[in-house]
């Protein structure tokens, strides 16, 4: 069997492609997804985490003949390699302590071929775990669940409160599909107003410096509970407006104005994926392997129409609290419990070709914003 006719090569190459061309989209400024402002950049960087994470697992191969994907929906690879990748990160230091370094394996085998004349299999072996455990210990590949980091900081003019937008990322273990999370919060902690309030011109005070991106949420005093609720919170079978209501209730200082999810998936690959026989069928006549893939994500938002105000009586109290719009209009909206969504899919300018030549283009795409990857740029609006 050839390089190329190995299926987890054909996926490795297909998936780092897959995750290329998507980096590529979200960090062109003319991108229709820069509409959306600071989502693109924040979504980037989880997508570098993504290649990091395939990166390694390609070299884990070397020495581990495992590796699982879920063929028949999510095309990504099933939970189980995601935890043994954090636990692996967890490890790596140890464990290189006990492996020689490069320079000494790299004449090892090429002493060992000189002298027995065949290939040292155990010596390459051991520099792919070498090469694996280097690449996992530094902590940048896409973990179970990877905290919170607020990205910007401003002040509503009309609330005169702080507002924080905040991003997070789970790869859910259950739909084995990477999700990446944003939200915008206002922030109505009477110490935290005081500090970041001028309230005079409604803006940040000019004598604080907030050095973005800040780890966690910027209130100390609600960020290990904030931690808490998003791990909690980020499971691909809660809607948007599921999370945003519960951001809602357990925080009473805190008012979410708009949450977003994008969600990763699935992801389509000639002859390993098996979640849709028309795409496969398709995808299995691209003459080159490593465009014989498609890559879908939806991004979806919930965001708040008004706010109710608290009241505060005798007897009993309640919070301020949010009312969240979902779109009743929109059957499929209204499904996903969302204000508003969007289907997006990424493909290879040959893939494109060959599905639009058996006439199921427009069937497969209906309701998708399509971008075709070509000669290293992402052509959308198709």
């Amino acid at each position: 069997m050839t390089p190329t006719d190995d299926p987890a090569v054909r996926y490795f190459d297909a998936i780092a492609a897959a995750l290329s061309g998507l980096e590529i989209f979200m960090r062109d400024d003319r991108s229709p997804l820069y509409r959306h402002g600071i989502v693109a950049k924040v979504a980037a960087a989880y997508i570098s985490r993504l290649e990091r994470s395939f990166a390694c697992w390609r070299n884990r191969l070397g020495f581990m003949e495992t590796f699982k994907i879920s063929r028949a929906e999510s095309g990504f690879p099933v939970f189980q390699n995601v935890l043994e990748l954090e636990n692996d990160r967890k490890t790596a230091a140890q464990r290189l302590a006990s492996i020689p370094p490069s320079g000494e394996l790299r004449e090892e085998m090429a002493d060992f071929i000189l002298r027995h004349k065949e290939f040292p299999e155990a010596l390459q072996r051991s520099m792919a775990e070498r090469l694996y455990l280097e690449d996992v210990k530094d902590g940048v590949t896409f973990s179970p669940f990877i905290l919170a980091q607020t990205a910007k900081v401003s002040v509503n003019p009309k609330s005169m409160r702080p507002y924080y937008l905040v991003h997070w990322g789970s790869f859910d273990g259950t739909a084995n599909l990477p999700l990446i999370y944003m939200a915008t919060v206002e922030d109505s902690s009477e110490a935290m107003v005081e500090q970041l309030v001028d309230t005079e011109s409604g803006k940040l005070n000019d004598g604080i410096e907030i050095p973005l991106p800040v780890d966690g949420l910027l209130n100390p005093e609600l960020a290990h509970r904030f931690d808490d609720f998003t791990e909690k919170n980020s499971a691909y079978s809660l809607s948007p407006l599921t999370v945003a209501t519960n951001l809602d209730k357990d925080f009473p200082e805190l008012h979410p104005k708009q949450l977003r999810r994008m969600v990763l998936g699935p992801f389509y690959s000639a002859g390993i994926t098996e979640h849709n026989s028309t795409v496969s069928e398709v995808l299995s006549k691209v003459r080159k392997a490593e465009n014989a893939w498609l890559l879908t994500w939806t991004i979806q938002e919930v965001y708040s129409k008004a706010e109710k105000p608290g009241r505060k009586g005798l007897w009993s109290s309640e919070p301020a609290s949010e009312e969240f719009f979902i779109n009743t209009d929109d059957l499929e909206a209204a499904r996903q419990g969302v204000s508003s969504y969007e289907k997006h899919a990424l493909i290879p300018h040959e893939a494109y070709q060959a599905l639009y030549a058996a006439g199921e283009a427009e069937k497969i795409f209906a309701g998708y914003k399509v971008h075709i990857l070509s000669k290293g740029q992402v052509i959308s609006d198709v």
